[in-house]
């Protein structure tokens, strides 16, 4: 696979061979520091954290992984279940010598960090999760809709690859407001990521994990990790969010973003870098 890494001061790329899939990763900061894994959604990679990684670099040690089948990391046929992709992302920190981390996810990657953290609560010390209903959202179905409007189309054996990069150009632009990508960026998300990517991501979600979990799969399981959910005012995926704490979850704060939709990482940088230096409670 080819290795045309956007420069970004600081950072060097590596490629990890883990629990059989080849993960690229981009590193940067002190190896001693303390250790903070950056994961990205759809249809995103590393890049997605450009404004993040220079200014967590100088307190952290920064891990920014491609998951399965995006950006430089291996693109397998199968396993986008997300509990794979947590899987992934264990086997490559194993591999780096890094037992515990701070989980920051954007998207699926905060999806995945979700179930990465109530199945190993230890490897976690504490997570920010971002633009996603977290798994103990009340179901809307006034929601449904606008799920249903991308993904639909998107898992569809046949449909999907055909419309898998028109759609993408769109929805990575969408509602940023007066602060859209450039164009090369645009393009450096689409070209690094297959159709058959985009349909496994969402067919494996829509036919196998969203059933289980409209059934109550995680309704009594209980989130142990330390846990700020951020979404953005704007964004429809997330709206009608309580801000707060709930009781039946202790662990979990959601903050509502004033003026952003669904792209914190990339429009609201500050409050990611914040977030991850703040020493914990």
């Amino acid at each position: 696979m080819a290795t045309d890494f956007p420069e970004l001061p600081g950072v060097t790329h590596e490629f990890i061979d883990a629990a059989g899939l080849r993960t690229h990763v981009a590193l940067a900061g002190p190896a001693d520091a303390p250790p903070v894994l950056l994961v990205h959604g759809w249809p995103q990679h590393w890049w997605a954290w450009r404004h993040v990684i220079p200014q967590l670099a100088d307190t952290h040690r920064v891990i920014a992984a491609d998951l399965r089948g995006h950006g430089w990391t291996e693109r397998p046929r199968t396993g986008y279940g997300k509990d794979q992709l947590a899987a992934d992302l264990f086997a490559a920190l194993d591999t780096l010598g890094i037992r515990t981390v701070t989980w920051i996810g954007h998207d699926w990657g905060a999806y995945a960090g979700f179930l990465a953290a109530l199945k190993h609560p230890d490897r976690i010390d504490r997570m920010l999760t971002m633009a996603i209903p977290h798994l103990w959202t009340p179901r809307d179905p006034r929601l449904l809709p606008i799920f249903l409007s991308y993904q639909g189309p998107l898992s569809l054996p046949l449909i999907g690859p055909r419309v898998a990069d028109r759609m993408l150009r769109r929805i990575v632009q969408a509602a940023r407001g007066p602060d859209p990508l450039s164009q090369a960026d645009v393009d450096l998300f689409a070209e690094h990521i297959p159709p058959a990517t985009t349909v496994a991501m969402y067919r494996t979600f829509l036919t196998r994990e969203l059933p289980p979990t409209l059934k109550g799969r995680f309704a009594h399981q209980t989130l142990e990790v330390p846990t700020t959910h951020m979404v953005g005012e704007r964004d429809l995926v997330t709206s009608g969010a309580v801000e707060g704490t709930s009781p039946r979850q202790p662990q979990l704060e959601v903050r509502i973003v004033p003026k952003v939709a669904h792209w914190i990482p990339e429009q609201r940088p500050d409050l990611v870098v914040d977030w991850a230096r703040q020493t914990p409670a």
